[in-house]
């Protein structure tokens, strides 16, 4: 009666003691949770590379009064490729920790997490190119913040309230999306916005995640990272967090 079984993704581990460590995953049905790895250190342990980050289980748990046990993993994905390119690893790092800080209270909504979670490491994993997985990246960054309630604005400025069509505009963290020229001259919004960029990133929200859309298609890698370091601030306003493998991969980004 105390066992539970789910499925979940490790995002992050700590060491408990000399054999053990705990675990932090993202579940389906329980959103974050923290497991202890009995035994994990061990070189005949039986849940091994299993507990490694960025793996998504099958898992079986023993309820604790603290905290609950991790009994069996049966791996479900591995996203090998992910740790044959720092790229990939690095955007796959960002998106757990993005998933680590909107995590806490996310239990009604840890489905759509999960299922947004998995598609988006799955993507990176497999992808050929920076910019395919700068995509998948962006598609999450949008989708996450849709599903926490921080959804941004990008058809209608959020001072004046009138539609914004086939003109530059600007854009603001902190009112939480695009707001007019006219309006940003008394606002004092600074940071300007093409158009074409803001089509692109209406896009990526609109279409399912899985689906390849002609923007996809045309998008180049610059106007990709753009759009990712835009959500990045986005995302650091509205959490009052910054991803530490931001840095990084600006870094590799050049």
């Amino acid at each position: 009666m105390n066992n539970y079984v789910t499925e979940a993704i490790n995002l992050k581990s700590y060491n408990l003691n000399d054999a053990d460590k705990i675990i932090v995953m993202y579940s389906k049905d329980n959103g974050l949770i923290r497991g202890v790895a009995k035994g994990i250190k061990k070189p005949k342990s039986k849940l091994g590379a299993r507990m490694d980050l960025l793996v998504a289980n099958s898992l079986q748990l023993l309820k604790g009064r603290s905290m609950d046990t991790i009994v069996q993993a049966q791996t479900v994905n591995h996203f090998r490729k992910t740790r044959e390119n720092m790229d990939k690893l690095m955007l796959s790092s960002y998106i757990s920790e993005v998933v680590m800080n909107f995590g806490e209270g996310s239990e009604a909504a840890s489905e759509e997490v999960y299922a947004l979670l998995y598609k988006a490491l799955n993507r990176i994993s497999n992808a050929s190119e920076k910019k395919d997985m700068l995509i998948a990246a962006i598609k999450f960054q949008l989708k996450i913040l849709l599903i926490m309630g921080f959804c941004v604005e990008l058809d209608t400025c959020l001072c004046c309230r009138e539609q914004v069509l086939d003109e530059d505009m600007y854009f603001s963290s902190s009112m939480g999306g695009i707001i007019c020229k006219e309006c940003s001259e008394h606002l004092g919004v600074r940071l300007k916005m093409h158009y074409k960029i803001r089509d692109f990133l209406q896009a990526m929200l609109q279409f399912d995640f899985d689906f390849e859309s002609d923007y996809d298609k045309k998008a180049t890698e610059k106007v990709c990272q753009v759009c990712f370091n835009l959500l990045d601030e986005y995302i650091k306003t509205h959490t009052n967090k910054r991803q530490k493998s931001v840095k990084l991969i600006r870094e590799l980004a050049g």
